[in-house]
């Protein structure tokens, strides 16, 4: 870049010696100026790498399972009684390690039965380690402080794939007094072991060099159409979308020699997602999402609420001077029912052309989480929101 630098300069200074040559010097400037610019310039707001929004088809994790002991715990393991799985498989495992003791002499309150899982990534070769999830299997109170022993992990055709074992993390603790009380953080009764998980066996996986596939998480019209085109704009005229969630991209006779560096090209490339406006809505915690997309008809909107609060008191009644014999004091229930209803305005909300309208809209309505549920449903049901309510 340096070598440069001298010869750019004498440019420079040669155009700069007559009027037109100044001119032509600024518009040099302008040019480079708004090239770097260019350069420099971020992605446009809203796009997305092809790889955030598609997979290539048969690249994909797979789940391991096993049947493990945690041991080591402090009197927090299972019980014989209510987990009787627990003693039958110390002894067998005692027994691989030629020790035979009889089922009922088998304390296993420091032993703990739990089910291992993990992750197989794709294209992983022998050696490599992945994280181990351990959650107990019977009623041990927590694994902290426990040792996970040598456990095989299974996959959906029987056959081992890797080999856990190690101490296991707990992100949660339970401590109970004498009396009874206990105090309880988080969930002790599932740890992890980072990197406990040995690979042992390869899943033979190939991609073919003639044809990817790219398949969207999120099938949508729209957006797999766009996906065919970033894939043409970057690659050439070689992908089409079959339907909403696959996108077939033939490989040029050039590029099949180097497919790695094809599909690394392909999932660069960026694209504008889009969706159907959708409003999520979770009522046990009153939490409601919107979609960029939402748009909302010009509504009249009156909205308040009626309180009803009844109290119950009890009062004595005694009797009167010279009442007749036999009256006695007695308890009298009294109530006071009062109703109150929120004075409420009709508000016109008009129509949004933006997220941030409606949004405003709502707010200006002074209403809350709770309230807007329900006023979203009333809305759709008037037919001034055209977006899917999904509750949760």
């Amino acid at each position: 870049m340096t070598t440069h630098i001298p010869t750019l300069w004498r440019v420079i200074r040669w155009l700069a010696r007559d009027d037109w040559r100044v001119a032509a010097l600024v518009a040099l400037g302008a040019a480079l100026a708004t090239g770097l610019l260019i350069m420099a310039a971020p992605p446009a707001f809203g796009q997305v790498r092809v790889k955030d929004v598609a997979r290539v088809q048969g690249v994909r994790e797979n789940s391991l399972y096993g049947y493990g002991l945690v041991v080591g715990l402090q009197g927090t393991g299972d019980k014989s009684t209510n987990s009787p799985f627990t003693p039958q498989a110390i002894v067998s495992m005692l027994q691989r390690l030629g020790v035979t003791v009889p089922v009922e002499r088998i304390d296993i309150k420091n032993t703990a039965a739990v089910i291992v899982t993990a992750k197989l990534p794709p294209f992983i070769r022998s050696g490599a380690t992945l994280d181990a999830t351990v959650s107990s299997l019977g009623d041990a109170s927590t694994l902290q402080g426990g040792t996970l022993l040598l456990t095989p992990l299974l996959g959906p055709d029987g056959r081992v794939y890797a080999l856990a074992q190690g101490p296991v993390s707990v992100g949660g603790i339970v401590a109970s007094g004498q009396g009874g009380d206990t105090v309880q953080k988080n969930h002790p009764t599932v740890g992890r072991i980072p990197n406990g998980a040995i690979v042992e066996r390869e899943v033979p996986m190939a991609l073919d060099p003639n044809v990817v596939t790219l398949n969207l998480r999120a099938p949508d019209f729209t957006t797999a159409v766009r996906l065919a085109q970033a894939v043409n704009g970057v690659a050439g005229e070689v992908a089409r979308a079959v339907d909403p969630s696959t996108v077939i991209v033939r490989v040029p006779v050039a590029e099949q020699p180097r497919l790695m560096e094809f599909i690394a090209r392909i999932e660069t490339a960026t694209l504008r997602v889009d969706a159907p406006a959708r409003v999520v809505i979770n009522e046990r915690t009153g939490t409601v999402i919107m979609g960029s997309q939402l748009r909302i008809a010009t509504v009249a909107i009156a909205h308040g609420n009626l309180t009803i609060q009844i109290r119950e008191q009890k009062e004595v009644s005694q009797p009167q001077p010279f009442a007749p014999r036999g009256a006695a004091t007695v308890v009298v229930p009294r109530s006071e029912v009062t109703i109150k209803e929120e004075k409420s305005r009709l508000a016109i909300v008009p129509e949004g052309v933006s997220i941030g309208d409606v949004v405003q809209a709502l707010n200006a309505l002074g209403v809350t989480p709770r309230d807007l549920i329900s006023i979203l449903q009333a809305i759709r049901q008037s037919g001034a929101l055209t977006a899917e309510l999904e509750i949760m």
